[in-house]
């Protein structure tokens, strides 16, 4: 299932609060029946107490069109449903209805996801992306309905004619009604489980997380995602353990997403991960950092066979298994492989694979939980047949995997690659049709590729011949011969060690992977 990138993020417009409460007495917020405008402005009432609760689904799933059109909705009178809310002792809690609020707060203040609002929230880190959906959005408005501070100044001009004189009115006196949910935490919380049932539904990934939002896995996959900001889901922790949740979430986000994932690709400094988008990004991680905590079992299987986190260790320990497996795949700790994210990870348009990313990760957590020293040797003294035969039968690859079922995917790309590594150590050679029996597709896949002539150049074909040409010409290891990530990976080694009379000279330096430095060689 493809994941839309063109979606408005308001998640900062409402603040997220723990919903648990207790039962002290009430404010009595059970007399205000609507919500207007006024509310999000300076000294509004409403506006401040507003929160979600912690359990509910980022506010990112409208497009710009959408966000125009409640706001068009607005203000010429038409229906806008009433929005739901819960009183706590301190709190106002948004049961349904987050969206239109958040748009009605991003009109009022001028932040579609880029303003100072978002910025602060996010940590001042807000992706290109984001940015570049709150421009559009913003344009939009303008064109469609106009600013809000655009009506402001409106409201005193006293030669509009009746239609402006409409739109103005509704826009500054129009209020969306109130209905409230009745009872305690746990009513409302039952009410918002069935109320998102309906309607627009919770999809499997946000069903899944908000459930299990106290789980380990759920917490370290919402940190690493914002890079340790935005909304603290770990909060309630102890602040030693928070600063290492978010000290660590923060490495791993690096490690995984950056730099920005842009189309047509342009550089081979690619992000491992893929693009970072919230709820692509989301099912990505949880899936990584399950295989990163797993033991040979194959436990824990699923984010709800662990219990609840109740202080924070059992998440620090989650993030630093998940950290420890990532060093092996990137970056410049001794034991790290250094895998090149185009050759790895990138399908043959130059997009990313996720079964080629997690099936990858597979089989070294699953060498490094079997204690299987000896694979990575091997693995480096076949490393580049291994590459070249990823690269040269990308497409094969890609169809190998179409023609699985989606969900064993992963599994089956791990099985392709350790068969493969096993076939090169054994002959020094794999063909198109070893692919495909290692695959189990026998008969079911025909070998060689079709060439299709579109009449214009894709962004995925763009981006195919970058790489296949920026590859070309790439540095690579001078102990392997695979490929050098050079943005993220790189060991500079002494070609004559210090101790045997080799010196600093430029001469004597030569580029490595920092596995190949440390083990291969010594």
């Amino acid at each position: 299932m493809s994941i839309r990138q063109d979606l408005v993020n308001l998640d900062a417009m409402i603040k997220r609060e723990d919903f648990a409460a207790s039962d002290d007495e009430k404010a009595n917020f059970e007399l205000v029946q609507s919500i207007s405008l006024r509310d999000f402005t300076s000294g509004g009432l409403i506006g401040p107490s507003l929160r979600k609760p912690d359990f509910q689904r980022e506010t990112n799933h409208w497009d710009p069109e959408q966000v125009v059109s409640l706001l068009e909705c607005f203000v010429n009178g038409d229906l806008i449903p009433s929005v739901i809310l819960w009183q706590s002792p301190t709190y106002l809690f948004v049961i349904d209805g987050g969206h239109r609020l958040s748009v009605l707060r991003a009109w009022v203040e001028d932040d579609y996801g880029d303003g100072p609002t978002s910025q602060s929230f996010f940590g001042y880190e807000i992706a290109t992306s984001q940015k570049a959906v709150a421009l559009k959005t913003r344009e939009l408005v303008a064109s469609r309905v106009g600013t809000w501070q655009h009506y402001q100044a409106k409201s005193t001009d006293s030669n509009l004619d009746s239609s402006e004189r409409k739109r103005l009115n509704a826009a500054i006196l129009r209020a969306l009604p109130i209905q409230w949910v009745k009872g305690d935490a746990d009513k409302a919380e039952k009410s918002f489980f069935k109320i998102n049932t309906k309607g627009t539904p919770l999809d499997n990934l946000e069903e899944l997380l908000l459930k299990s939002r106290r789980k380990p896995v759920s917490i370290a996959a919402r940190a690493i995602i914002r890079a340790g900001k935005g909304h603290k889901y770990w909060s309630a922790f102890d602040s030693t353990f928070a600063t290492q949740i978010e000290t660590v979430a923060k490495k791993l986000h690096s490690a995984l997403f950056d730099p920005e994932f842009r189309t047509p690709i342009k550089t081979l400094d690619l992000p491992l991960g893929g693009p970072k988008g919230v709820r692509m990004a989301l099912q990505v991680l949880i899936e990584v950092i399950l295989i990163a905590i797993r033991d040979q079992r194959g436990w824990p299987k699923n984010i709800d066979d662990l219990a609840d986190d109740e202080d924070g260790s059992s998440t620090v320990k989650t993030l630093a298994k998940t950290l420890d497996l990532m060093q092996r795949i990137t970056g410049n700790d001794g034991g790290s492989l250094g895998l090149h994210p185009a050759v790895y990870f990138y399908g043959p348009t130059g997009r990313h694979s996720s079964p080629m990313f997690m099936g990858t990760v597979t089989l070294i957590a699953t060498k490094l939980i079997n204690n299987d020293k000896l694979f990575f040797i091997k693995f480096s003294s076949i490393r580049s047949k291994l590459e070249e035969t990823l690269i040269e039968f990308k497409d094969l690859i890609a169809t190998i995997l179409q023609k699985q079922v989606s969900h064993k995917r992963v599994a089956h790309y791990a099985q392709l690659l350790d068969q493969t590594i096993f076939k090169l150590l054994e002959t020094g050679e794999v063909s198109e049709i070893d692919l495909v029996k290692f695959s189990g597709l026998d008969g079911k896949i025909i070998t060689g590729n079709s060439v299709r002539s579109p009449k214009r150049f894709s962004e995925d074909t763009k981006s195919q011949v970058f790489i296949r040409s920026a590859l070309a010409s790439a540095v690579k290891c001078s102990i392997c011969n695979g490929y050098l990530d050079t943005a993220k990976s790189v060991s500079y080694d002494h070609i004559e060690r210090i101790e045997d009379g080799g010196g600093s000279a430029s001469t004597n330096l030569q580029l490595t992977h920092p596995y190949c430095n440390q083990s291969v060689k010594n």
